[in-house]
């Protein structure tokens, strides 16, 4: 289960967080780890994706405290993903510790998820914000033509 108080980031993927932050002269679109983390659990629940972490990264990014996320606004990202997960009002139960750990393990599974389907998105890439750009454009009308009605069912081949 998760570490208590603290969001961890799989190892194999802690160059890819890092690359994503504007931190140490990098370049990256997000400002904190926090950011990068939430964006990612936000694509990896779209997706419907979510992957046990295996080792955990020790140093940067090390595991993030929670206040980070909640100074943001973030937790309720974490408490939605947990209640979405467990279909469990209870698990917003501050009473019992063991809920908090559930939600931080929901959570940073699917920020896993995420960040393997950034993996592949990446490949090859050079500017990260870029990319991420073409990416969610990509998305965005990907969703938008699926609300449309689909006129090509029409057309004979």
């Amino acid at each position: 289960m998760a570490e208590t108080g603290r969001i961890r980031v799989a190892k194999d993927k802690a160059d890819l967080v890092k690359a994503l932050t504007s931190s140490d002269g990098s370049t990256g679109p997000f400002q904190t780890f926090a950011d990068v983390i939430v964006f990612a659990a936000a694509l990896g629940a779209k997706h419907k994706k979510r992957v046990p972490l295996g080792e955990i990264s020790k140093r940067e990014p090390s595991p993030i405290p929670q206040e980070q996320f909640i100074v943001r606004g973030y937790d309720t990202v974490i408490n939605l993903l947990a209640i979405n997960e467990t279909k469990d009002i209870n698990i917003l139960s501050f009473n019992e510790s063991n809920k908090s750990e559930i939600r931080n393990y929901v959570f940073e599974e699917y920020a896993n998820g995420g960040l393997e389907i950034l993996q592949i998105e990446f490949r090859g890439a050079v500017d990260y914000s870029e990319r991420i750009l073409l990416f969610l454009s990509s998305e965005r009308f990907q969703d938008n033509y699926e609300d449309e009605f689909d006129l090509r069912k029409f057309i004979s081949s």
